[in-house]
């Protein structure tokens, strides 16, 4: 099984406005394991880099002055991805911004059926907790450290590590099939039920976070459900 971790950095927010992509940035994951194949680009918007996306990503005009377009570059994107399921966090930004460079250069578009979006994943998986790619790093312990910008490429590689412990983490004796963590496998071929920790693992809630939860139900009427 073949998934591609995808991220994008733009000139701003709004694809339909006419903003564009200025980094694509994926990493090749086969049967849950990174298999250290990735692809990365920076990209001539061919329109101004804002203020903002400077800010967030140290990307400026300067840094995309000479890169090669998207459609120089689309064809070796395409190879890459072939038929893989993309997985990306806020997959509707990246995926709106990735089919208009594509219908720009005369591609078609990417079927959103193989899309994957963590963003949600981790929303239904933790509902009422912050699900931003940062604060699922500190859940799962994953060093982020090296993150003072964005990137598409390194956030690929953070964002790669956060979806398999979504995913149930790379523990050894897991079948995974369509993306869910299903029963161990016998040896004489039978499927039996996941057996539970002996010993519960330690939450990984931080105490701000709870803090941050029970100041947002302060402020919630006595009479909604969230209250009892």
């Amino acid at each position: 099984m073949r998934h591609i971790i995808l991220d994008t950095e733009t000139t701003g927010l709004r694809a339909d406005e006419g903003d564009r992509i200025v980094e694509i940035g994926c990493l090749e994951v086969v049967h849950y394991q990174p298999s250290g194949k990735t692809f990365q680009s920076y990209l001539d918007p061919e329109r101004p880099v804002s203020a903002k996306t400077t800010e967030i990503t140290g990307i400026t005009d300067e840094t995309v002055r000479g890169q090669p377009k998207f459609a120089d570059i689309v064809e070796d994107f395409l190879a890459f991805i072939g038929d893989a399921k993309l997985v990306m966090h806020n997959a509707d930004f990246d995926v709106s911004f990735l089919n208009a460079e594509l219908k720009r250069a005369g591609y078609p578009e990417i079927d959103r059926g193989r899309v994957i979006d963590t963003l949600a994943i981790a929303r239904k998986k933790f509902p009422g907790s912050p699900a931003s790619l940062d604060a699922l790093c500190r859940r799962f312990g994953v060093d982020n450290s090296a993150r003072d910008k964005h990137g598409a490429l390194l956030d690929s590689e953070l964002l790669a590590e956060v979806y398999l412990e979504l995913m149930g983490g790379r523990q050894p004796g897991l079948i995974f099939q369509s993306g869910h963590p299903q029963e161990q496998e016998t040896q004489n071929g039978q499927r039996r039920p996941q057996s539970r920790r002996a010993t519960a693992l330690p939450s990984r809630i931080r105490p701000e976070e709870v803090q941050a939860h029970d100041a947002f139900l302060d402020q919630l009427p006595v009479s909604a459900m969230w209250r009892h």
